[in-house]
């Protein structure tokens, strides 16, 4: 691509000779002969400092936002090397955003994953294919493509979209960070859709955000950047997010504020579906039944059925793609042969054990079996934290391997038993998690809800620094095959 068509959006058009460019690179050991390098500030490193380095790779242009000395290359000032690499980026893939698909931006400190699948259950129940950007990876028809972050840097999230583009996606449907709109890693991205679904206190000291004002101003930015604002008009802070904001407004409530209201949430559980249901009023009236437990997944189905309804999905879709929603990782359910529940979580500290559990128990399952691990070389507390947990929640804990890493996992083992032994709660003991997970199977009864917490969406093993194959889905069809 020719690099005045690269400089265009950033308003450069002239003090630069003319050149074909192979690629955009901003670290300095991707760079390649022809390509553009584009210097990054971040919190560990400059890539000022590496501009020379770029340069005898190859690089035929280094993007700055201060003087460099390079010999080889052309250097062109740029006022914010973030804000260029993002619409440099968006023109190389060919501006995906801009007519190709369609990208609705989901913020907020929780519930942004299980939302943005909601999102797309519903918009491909009613026939558009849906991509998703997030925590769990750039996911394309359940093909994953790993990411560093939730949200990628900003190279990354357009490569990412013109992917989805090319692969027939209508949608596509983003985590988007508060530290991603910091780091204008969404700059220039024309959102369809914002969607915010709540704010509590997360990501404050050390390089995430200075205070809580910091943490909502940063979020408060994806609401200039989209047409249509979804927001939780019961969250205290939605007010001061949106004073800033350009877009329209619509608010979804389970209080009776919003244009969109739920109420009477219960509990939903038969064969196939645990999860809830509960009434919907307002611009839609229908009651929709989601396959994912807890009462707070209420609200992120009134969030993905509010977005929606914008985007005209039908009522018959929004029904269809809420009772068949699955998270990869985030409670998951897995189809078993018994009358009991087999679920596949990420919970993996105290805090997302005592969740997940305590949400698990108000389906007053016959036995609640927690199996569960620690990770290796991580702090200890986290280990009796969860120990302690999932002792005094569960009715029974199975103890096994997560990924001990450079540990051996018998001293984590005991380490989680210093927790389990300040409660009175039963637990067995299996080092092996294939076959404690065997054990689980093999011992359940009718009635029991099972939760294997602590590799989600993972499909690896880490022990002394090699990762093994390990997806839980693919162990548990195995056993149950074994089994037949």
């Amino acid at each position: 691509m020719l690099l005045s068509t690269l400089l265009r959006p950033l308003g450069i058009k002239e003090g630069f000779t003319d050149t074909d460019i192979t690629d955009i690179a901003y670290d300095s050991r991707k760079a390649v002969p022809g390509c553009a390098f584009v210097c990054l500030k971040g919190s560990a490193s400059d890539g000022h400092k590496f501009a020379g380095k770029a340069a005898e790779s190859g690089a035929a242009v280094i993007i700055a936002q201060e003087p460099v000395e390079v010999k080889t290359a052309q250097v062109i000032l740029a006022p914010d090397t973030k804000k260029a690499l993002a619409l440099m980026s968006s023109a190389f893939f060919g501006e995906p955003a801009k007519g190709a698909i369609r990208v609705i931006g989901i913020t907020g400190t929780k519930g942004k994953t299980t939302t943005a699948y909601m999102t797309r259950a519903l918009l491909e129940a009613a026939g558009h294919k849906t991509g998703v950007m997030g925590t769990i990876g750039a996911d394309i028809d359940g093909n994953i493509e790993p990411l560093d972050n939730t949200t990628p840097i900003s190279h990354e999230v357009f490569r990412q979209l013109r992917r989805m583009a090319d692969a027939g996606c209508e949608y596509a449907v983003m985590e988007v960070s508060s530290i991603a709109l910091r780091e204008h890693r969404v700059y220039g991205l024309p959102f369809e859709v914002g969607v915010f679904t709540n704010f509590s206190e997360d990501h404050i000291g050390g390089v995430e955000h200075k205070d809580m004002e910091e943490y909502l101003q940063c979020k408060a930015l994806l609401f200039s950047m989209c047409k249509t604002g979804v927001v939780n008009a019961d969250d205290p802070a939605t007010e001061k997010l949106l004073e800033s904001s350009t877009c329209e407004v619509y608010r979804f409530s389970m209080e009776g504020r919003g244009d969109m209201n739920g109420d009477n949430c219960r509990h939903l559980n038969q064969p196939g579906i645990l999860g809830v249901e509960f009434d919907i009023s307002g611009d839609l009236e229908l009651s929709p039944k989601v396959g994912i437990p807890g009462r707070f997944n209420a609200y992120n189905a009134l969030a993905a059925v509010s977005c929606c309804h914008k985007l005209g999905v039908p009522k018959e879709a929004l029904l269809e793609g809420l009772r068949g929603v699955k998270v990869k990782g985030r409670v998951e359910p897995v189809a078993v042969p018994g009358n009991y529940t087999l679920l596949l979580d990420y919970a993996h500290n105290a805090v997302s054990m005592e969740s997940l559990l305590s949400t698990l128990r108000e389906y007053e399952p016959k036995r609640l079996i927690c199996l569960f691990g620690a990770g290796g070389n991580r702090p200890k507390v986290r280990r009796y934290e969860m120990g302690e947990a999932s002792g005094r929640l569960a009715d029974l804990s199975v103890i096994t391997a997560d990924n001990s890493r450079f540990e051996d996992v018998l001293d984590i083992i005991e380490d989680i038993k210093i927790g389990m032994n300040k409660t009175d709660g039963k637990y067995i003991e299996i080092p092996d998690r294939r076959e404690a997970i065997r054990w689980c199977i093999e011992h359940a009864q009718d009635g029991d809800i099972i939760v294997l917490a602590g590799k989600g969406s993972e499909d690896y093993q880490e022990i002394k620094g090699v990762r093994y194959p390990f997806d839980e889905r693919v162990v548990i069809r195995e056993i149950l095959d074994s089994l037949k």
